[in-house]
């Protein structure tokens, strides 16, 4: 197969900032030749809306998610196997199966933690997405400069989506999916994430699921997928290569 196969790929964000904040990957997967569209969290909990999203999402080759919407890639890609037989590629950047920590899934956000960071919100939300927007740039040598890049790009969000965007992020626990997803799987991990533990990238290895694989980047911070992107778009397509 030639290199020049058009993939069709969504992109789903990350929690908090909106959809723009993808957009240098967008457009640099676009200059390789790729369809590419670019879309923000939505509440999985609700069937219908989840329903728009798989009937979106069967129309792409690959999936990618980032954080949040690495969870919510990796619902669509088992709602499609379930509805439609297919196997779409799965490719998470930063992105927690299970983001707050569970009995069997102990590789997470410490229940209190989460709990304050959401009550801290309910209080401040202005604030808490600041905060919280710091902690996403943490751990690269560049987090100052990433910050002020990251502010041009975040767009307002409706505090109701943000609100359902935390409950999912406490509730989703979708270690079981990637156990038993037939299809390909990557998940591409920050070695220095403030938001998800770089453990669990050993810990995911070890679900040993058929066609899963992990990528890990050095001296790299949750929002890679932002302020790396030359390198992110380097391991999309080192996949796709694989797949073709």
């Amino acid at each position: 197969m030639s290199k020049h196969v058009t993939y069709r790929i969504l992109l789903i964000t990350g929690w908090g900032g909106g959809a723009e904040l993808l957009k240098p990957l967008h457009d640099a997967l676009e200059q390789k030749g790729y369809f590419v569209q670019r879309i923000n969290i939505f509440n999985a909990l609700d069937n219908e809306i989840l329903q728009q999203q798989v009937e979106l999402a069967v129309n792409f080759d690959v999936i990618v998610g980032w954080s949040l919407g690495g969870q919510l890639a990796t619902i669509l890609v088992n709602q499609i196997q379930q509805q439609y037989a297919e196997q779409k590629l799965l490719i998470t950047l930063a992105s927690n199966p299970c983001f707050v920590a569970q009995d069997d899934w102990t590789t997470a956000m410490p229940v209190e933690t989460f709990m304050q960071f959401k009550q801290s919100f309910e209080h401040d939300a202005i604030t808490t997405l600041k905060r919280f927007g710091l902690l996403v740039c943490q751990g690269a040598s560049s987090a100052k400069k990433d910050f002020l890049a990251m502010q041009k790009l975040i767009l307002p969000q409706p505090i109701a989506l943000l609100k359902q965007g935390l409950e999912l992020l406490k509730q989703l626990n979708l270690v079981d999916i990637c156990k038993k997803y037939q299809g390909r799987q990557l998940h591409v991990f920050a070695e220095h994430d403030a938001l998800v533990p770089y453990q669990i990238a050993q810990n995911i290895q070890d679900l040993a699921a058929k066609n899963l694989s992990i990528v890990s980047i050095e001296g790299s911070s949750h929002g890679f997928p932002c302020f790396m992107v030359e390198q992110t778009v380097q391991i999309i397509e080192d996949c796709l290569k694989k797949t073709a």
